[in-house]
């Protein structure tokens, strides 16, 4: 791993550390754009753009227990990949941090659920994603960043997964996805009903007292963040996003954010899930009090 430049405000070592972020520069199933290998860095420069202290949360995240340890050293393989990314969330996790990944392709997220089901047994997934990525297969692998989150499903009940933000998908997909009663809220539902209410609903229908969440960047409308992976008109709004981000940040265990290919705009897909990343931070930080601040 290497040690600069670090996300803004990760001033502690890790042994004093609540919150570990890290990068995995990896996007070799990519199928449309390529490049979010170049993401992890892009995020740590757009940080630096804003003010330690959040006003709506009074969080001053220059007084946050956070440490940057780098980017992670992959191989080219996949699969390979994912069991590193397994081992290090895992590790973080046994050690009482909560881990944030900046990916990097979707599929990276398949490593880090499998270590957090493991780890927590009142676990359910919160998956930010403009496609469904139900998939078997992709481009000849069976860990494409398409098939991501019917491969998390191996390690989870279908009762304890939902996504929220859905527009695209084949129609084998929606179909196994009502097949298994999966929770699959299209990002039109959010529109018409409020994000405030969905996300009561997913909560309800979840009943978990702990959630891990990964947020797709093709999630948002690409009007505000046009540089990902494979970019899906009519999405959510960077509001609907930061308002899931509070709400689940207090019972989260971990997140990651992935698909960001960050020369497809001048900066702007950066510095939105940048803030995000604080967003989550601040307001986990709020939860756990004393115990996530010096």
């Amino acid at each position: 791993m290497y040690h600069y430049p670090l996300f803004a405000d990760c001033t502690c070592s890790y042994e004093d550390a609540k919150f570990v972020l890290f990068g995995v520069p990896f996007d070799a199933t990519s199928c449309f754009r390529s490049g979010s290998r170049d993401a992890p860095a892009a995020l740590r420069a757009a940080s630096y753009n804003f003010e330690t202290y959040h006003p709506e949360l009074d969080i001053d995240l220059s007084e946050v227990l956070m440490c940057d340890i780098g980017d992670m050293e992959v191989p080219g393989n996949v699969e390979d990949v994912l069991s590193l990314v397994y081992t290090e969330l895992r590790y973080h996790m046994e050690n009482g941090k909560v881990p944030i990944m900046m990916g990097g392709e979707h599929s990276l997220t398949i490593g880090c659920i499998r270590a957090a089901c493991e780890l927590y047994e009142d676990l359910g997934m919160v998956v930010l994603d403009a496609h469904l990525d139900l998939r078997q297969e992709y481009g000849g692998s069976e860990y494409s960043h398409a098939c991501t989150s019917y491969q998390c499903l191996k390690f989870l009940s279908p009762e304890r997964y939902a996504c929220i933000g859905v527009r695209s998908g084949s129609r084998e997909e929606f179909e196994f996805a009502k097949r298994m009663g999966l929770t699959c809220v299209p990002a039109q539902r959010v529109r018409d009903e409020g994000m405030r209410r969905v996300l009561e609903d997913v909560l309800d229908e979840l009943e978990c007292a702990q959630v891990y969440v990964s947020l797709d960047a093709d999630v948002v409308d690409p009007a505000y963040a046009p540089a990902v992976g494979t970019p899906e008109p009519f999405g959510l709004t960077p509001e609907d996003v930061r308002h899931v981000i509070r709400t689940l940040a207090p019972m989260a265990v971990g997140m990651d954010v992935v698909e960001i290919t960050p020369h497809y705009d001048g900066g702007q897909t950066a510095l939105l899930f940048s803030r995000l990343i604080r967003e989550f931070i601040a307001a986990k930080a709020r939860c756990i009090g004393i115990s996530g601040t010096m």
